[in-house]
């Protein structure tokens, strides 16, 4: 991520500093549209048409089916502002964070969104109240909780009837739930941990890494004691990214953290782009970090079991993590997104992990190069099967789409999906598949947003700020991006860095949380004509509470959608995986929903529940069986009756 690719390139070292030679202003753009192949669709125009927003020309997408989204930062109350700390020695990390994560940490059925924040670098404290990650409410429908219910029902607990509210409204609980911690933080994942029925955070951070526990709606920092401070003792600890998994299946939610580049105040490496002013530093510069894997014993605290499991590399330099299962074996396998390092595959062999993304072609661009991978997301596009991992990249590096093509093998397939040419020019973070006009087929959010103020003055074409972008899939794997035509409240640029897309006030459709490095995020309604759609709320068996591994298959209108169920990273991110929502288009009912549950042990099968003839606009609870066996098969239709057991329409 964190490279001036093409003018660094152009420069020559003198001593400790880098100074740029003049850059040139059209070949570097027009090789990269020749070395990344854009395919026969995307190639063979000049790229001096692609240097300015909307990066692209526009798609031609029928009108009347348009999503529309609104901003409502301002009147929800939401008035977080992310702090860099930057005094003006731009250190390498004001640039790289950060983080939203969406999580019902109160157990009222509405889903709050919690801000990692930054803080000041030592000896250089402002003097004022220290900034602290902001924790925010929802009162969008919220309903009063009754004490003591947490666990009854669902992760975090049961919500019981009371006064909602239908408008935007947030409230800031920072404080009233114990998080005014200040610490340099990158970004955050959700799970219920410790299976109390809460879910419980963890953020990543420059230096020690936190746990924050939830009893009942209040936190408590636990990293320490449950030993996933993180590498922190030299100083030099970096941690992005990270996601909960049940890698050994043994129903206790283990932890998968990256590792970046080892860094301090003190060795950050005087960098120029333009031979006068300092820029942010490079990942080049410095060695890179391992990721981390902490398996959880079952009593609050955590093993490091990552030598033993294979997923040891310092090589790394880390800033994306997505968990799927790609070869449907049961066994979660994980995909890391490296800054100007090869990307990582760790296919789970029972417990124990091997790299193979050198020969299932993942590793590197289709040249062989290493590109500067960030967010990541991976999701079944275009069939049964055709998983694909989309990873943001560097301006004038596109984004990458590896489609798996066959057993365990993948190709990038950005320029068939025609993503190359509209993402060739921005520098991508935050990447995100989600249906948001709900016609059964995955879309794709990406945030965008360079790392350098000053890019403009040497680099033609590029801006700090960049509009946010929206790829609408066809269901067979092609995308038409609409971003800029949304208008301002969607497109109007901005630093992005983290994503989010969920149904925060519960109206049947997902909204976004874009998040912007130095400013104010933006909270984008979904107001769109969109499809109708079901609902699925997971309950899985103790201690795997929140399901995690389950594998969901809606059948419907002779088509197949099927998701898996796991952290949602994008970038430093958290959408949260549970309740999962589906589009059904102008569907009426979905034929059947199969929900394949996660498999406890290395010898266990896994349990499976059918649904037959769910209505559109269910919202449906489904427990998970106490043994595997026999598919267990609920009859419908389902949307307006009392269900039997382990299955409930609210």
């Amino acid at each position: 991520m964190n490279r001036l690719r093409r003018p660094v390139r152009d420069c020559r070292r003198i001593g400790r500093s880098t100074v740029a030679r003049p850059p040139s202003r059209a070949l570097p753009l027009t090789l990269t549209l020749v070395a990344f192949g854009c395919g026969a669709d995307e190639a063979g125009e000049d790229a001096r048409g692609y240097v300015r927003p909307p990066y692209a020309e526009r798609s031609r997408v029928d009108a009347a089916s348009m999503p529309v989204f609104t901003d409502v930062t301002v009147e929800s109350g939401i008035d977080f502002v992310h702090y860099t700390g930057a005094y003006g020695d731009k250190l390498m990390p004001e640039t790289v964070g950060s983080g939203v994560a969406v999580l019902d940490y109160d157990a009222d059925a509405a889903p709050d969104l919690l801000f990692v924040n930054s803080a000041d670098w030592p000896g250089r404290e402002t003097g004022g109240p220290p900034p602290t990650m902001r924790l925010y409410r929802n009162r969008i429908g919220a309903t009063d909780r009754t004490p003591g219910s947490a666990g009854t029902t669902g992760p975090g607990g049961a919500a019981e009837p009371g006064t909602t509210s239908p408008e935007w409204t947030w409230e800031d609980v920072t404080a009233a739930a114990g998080l005014q911690i200040s610490v340099y933080g990158m970004g955050a994942t959700v799970a219920d941990y410790d299976a109390d029925g809460d879910p419980d955070i963890y953020v990543t951070a420059i230096g020690p890494n936190l746990l924050l526990r939830n009893d009942d709606g209040v936190f408590t920092e636990r990293a320490r004691e449950a030993g996933v401070a993180g590498s922190a003792e030299d100083g030099r600890s970096w941690s992005t990214a990270a996601a909960w998994l049940d890698y050994d299946l043994d129903g206790w939610i283990d932890l998968f953290q990256c590792g970046y580049v080892r860094w301090t105040p003190e060795t950050d490496i005087y960098t120029t782009i333009d031979g006068v002013n300092k820029s942010y530093s490079t990942p080049e510069q410095y060695a890179g970090d391992t990721c981390r894997l902490y398996r959880n014993r079952g009593d609050g605290t955590f093993a490091d079991v990552t030598a033993r499991t294979g997923v040891r590399n310092p090589e790394g330099k880390s800033l994306g993590v997505a968990i799927a299962d790609p070869d449907e074996d049961g066994w979660p396998d994980i995909f890391v997104a490296n800054d100007t390092q090869r990307n990582f595959l760790y296919m789970n062999d029972r417990g124990t992990f091997t790299d193979i993304a050198v020969r299932a072609g993942v590793a590197y661009d289709e040249i062989g190069r290493a590109r500067a991978g960030m967010g990541i997301d991976v999701a079944e596009i275009g069939g049964r099967g055709r998983w694909a991992i989309v990873i943001g990249n560097f301006a004038e590096e596109p984004l990458s789409l590896f489609t798996r093509i066959g057993d365990g093998l993948y190709q990038d397939r950005a320029g068939r999906a025609r993503l190359t040419r509209a993402s060739l020019i921005p520098l991508t973070f935050g990447v995100l598949f989600a249906d948001l006009d709900l016609d059964a087929d995955l879309d794709l959010l990406v945030a965008n947003g360079h790392i350098e103020p000053t890019v403009a003055a040497v680099r033609r074409g590029q801006s700090f700020e960049q509009s946010p972008q929206l790829f609408l899939g066809d269901g067979k794997g092609v995308f038409a991006e609409i971003g800029s035509t949304l208008g301002p409240d969607f497109a109007a640029p901005m630093v992005a860095r983290g994503l989010v897309a969920n149904d925060l006030d519960r109206d049947g459709d997902l909204d976004v949380v874009f998040t912007a490095n130095g400013g104010r995020p933006r909270v984008l309604r979904n107001d769109s004509p969109s499809g109708n759609r079901i609902s699925l709320r997971l309950r899985g068996l103790h201690p795997n509470l929140d399901a995690l591994g389950t594998l969901l298959e809606v059948h419907a209108g002779g088509r197949i959608q099927r998701r898996y169920v796991a952290a949602r990273t994008s970038y430093l991110s958290h959408s949260r995986p549970n309740p999962a929502l589906f589009g059904l288009g102008a569907g009426e009912f979905a034929d059947s929903v199969v929900v394949i549950w996660p498999q406890y042990g290395r010898e266990g099968e896994r349990a499976v529940t059918v649904l037959r003839e769910v209505r559109a606009g269910s919202e449906i609870d489904v427990t998970q069986p106490p043994r595997a066996g026999s598919p267990r098969e609920v009859r419908g239709p389902l949307g307006n009756a009392a269900a039997p057991p382990g299955v409930s329409v609210p």
